[in-house]
């Protein structure tokens, strides 16, 4: 049991006045015109009337905070549908950044125990977690990245074989070797930008391995596309095939653009 949880549950329909005003105020939805909005507020009432939003620590979870949250976890899934979320049914919300521990075995097969604070965090099967002060940071467009996606890109990730590896289930018609190629020789090149100090596209968490490099560029996908397109316009292609749209504010770019 998740400690001092808040749960409570919300209807299914929001009032339009006030997804007027929700959408006004999250930073990701900006480059999003009527249609797909008014899509993205059916689908964020059925995230809604399907996944729990629990409050940990105290913080109480009110109708602005869930949606906020839900309206953005719904981002990457606008044409995906809410199915690509199936088998969890729970979002956990921390006040702020969190503690976390996990156990690993090393090597030597010695196991070890460790605590790091998060601001995210994605289970097979249980619950994503956020930290709500993070999260409100990110629907401002504060920081350049979107928590709420990064950790629902892990799950759409773990959904196909149960490891976040960066290789979620593809659509008919993508070939698999496409999306190896281009995603390992980006990730061994970013990898590389950071071992030599250069200049970074992205967060430089995102060569820690191959599942939290799918989660990075996909959070920039959303918040900042035009810079994944300059920087891996091969990942950039292969994203908009699987989420099957564009970046919400790529506008226009020059085809000589690398």
């Amino acid at each position: 049991m998740w400690p001092y949880l808040n749960r409570m549950l919300w209807p299914e329909t929001i009032p339009e006045q006030e997804w007027h005003a929700l959408s006004q105020s999250v930073a990701l939805l900006q480059g999003y015109g009527p249609q797909d909005l008014h899509r993205l507020k059916r689908l964020t009432e059925r995230f809604l009337a399907s996944k729990a939003i629990e409050g940990a620590l105290g913080f109480e979870v009110s109708p602005v905070v869930a949606r906020t949250i839900a309206a953005q976890a719904c981002v990457p899934i606008l044409q995906l549908g809410l199915d690509s979320y199936a088998g969890w049914y729970s979002v956990i919300v921390y006040p702020s950044a969190f503690r976390a521990w996990h156990e690993f075995v090393d090597e030597a097969g010695v196991l070890h125990r460790q605590s790091r604070d998060l601001e995210g965090e994605a289970w097979r099967r249980g619950p994503v977690i956020l930290a709500w002060e993070e999260v409100q940071a990110d629907t401002r467009g504060e920081r350049g990245g979107n928590v709420v996606i990064h950790e629902l890109a892990h799950k759409l990730d773990l959904s196909w074989g149960g490891v976040a590896n960066g290789m979620p289930p593809l659509p008919s018609g993508m070939p698999l070797a496409d999306w190896t190629r281009a995603f390992t020789a980006a990730f061994q090149d970013f990898q590389t930008r950071v071992e030599t100090g250069d200049q970074l596209p992205f967060d430089s968490y995102a060569a820690t391995s191959p599942g939290e490099f799918f989660a990075v560029v996909s959070e920039t996908f959303f918040v900042r596309p035009q810079t994944l397109r300059a920087a891996y316009r091969q990942v950039y292609g292969l994203l908009a095939r699987y989420y099957r749209q564009d970046g919400p504010k790529m506008g226009k770019l020059p085809e000589s653009a690398s």
